[in-house]
């Protein structure tokens, strides 16, 4: 996938939970839209583009994908040899699992779209072990009961595709971005006190860290208000 260089907007404190939300929605769209053109997708029809399953399944097969590349890559420069945890351990663990199944041509509010939907949870349950917490119910979706719910789970999902190599949302970049410094900040402790790394990374963290490409940039840029060489 080749980069896509957009402006990020300038940062501004959220005056309530409905626009903290809002925003992250609006990350989510920019993020899915750039990955999938065909989606068609924007903050204002959020919901409703990924209401029949279909994208979120689309979207588990490609994590799976390049979980498969990741793994190919680490045993290509022989980080096999060592110790098997972390985003290698579950990188591996996911390829083993066979691809979600899905309806393509469900459509919105049929039962077909609820298996989908269905589907999709449950990969991120059992295939991506996400918390429960994190999840979120078919009626969330279908229904729209609860939004929140739905934007937090792709955010977490959009972070297990990111350790991966995959494209993230410009919130998980951010979060990749101070994760990186504090493993950076935290190895120099080490090496220069004598101290034990105590951050709780992962065996295969520092490689990580040395081995991601520069992270691909894009938005969140507000989707009524595009800079105009990008319109």
């Amino acid at each position: 996938m080749s980069s896509v260089l957009l402006e990020a907007r300038p940062f501004r404190p959220f005056k309530s939970s409905e626009e903290y939300l809002y925003a992250m929605k609006e990350d989510l769209a920019e993020w899915l839209q750039t990955m999938y053109p065909h989606l068609n997708i924007a903050v204002e029809n959020f919901m409703e583009r990924l209401e029949t399953g279909v994208a979120l399944c689309e979207h588990a097969n490609a994590v799976k994908a390049q979980a498969q590349e990741y793994v190919e890559k680490k045993q290509a420069k022989k980080i096999m040899l060592r110790s098997i945890t972390g985003s290698l351990a579950t990188a591996q663990a996911l390829v083993r699992i066979p691809d979600v199944k899905y309806f393509n041509t469900a459509k919105p509010g049929t039962f077909f779209a609820r298996d989908n939907v269905s589907n999709f949870i449950n990969w991120c349950r059992y295939s991506l072990e996400i918390i429960e917490c994190l999840l979120f119910e078919t009626d969330d979706l279908i229904m729209r009961k609860n939004e929140k719910h739905v934007v937090l789970c792709l955010l977490e999902v959009a972070r297990r595709g990111a350790k991966f190599g995959m494209l993230a949302p410009m919130l998980v970049q951010m979060e990749r971005q101070i994760d990186r410094e504090i493993a950076a900040d935290q190895k120099k402790l080490g090496v220069n006190d004598g101290l034990e790394n105590q951050n709780g990374l992962d065996d295969d963290s520092d490689s990580d860290i040395e081995d991601e490409e520069t992270v691909l940039m894009y938005g969140p840029v507000p989707q009524h208000q595009r800079p105009k060489e990008f319109g």
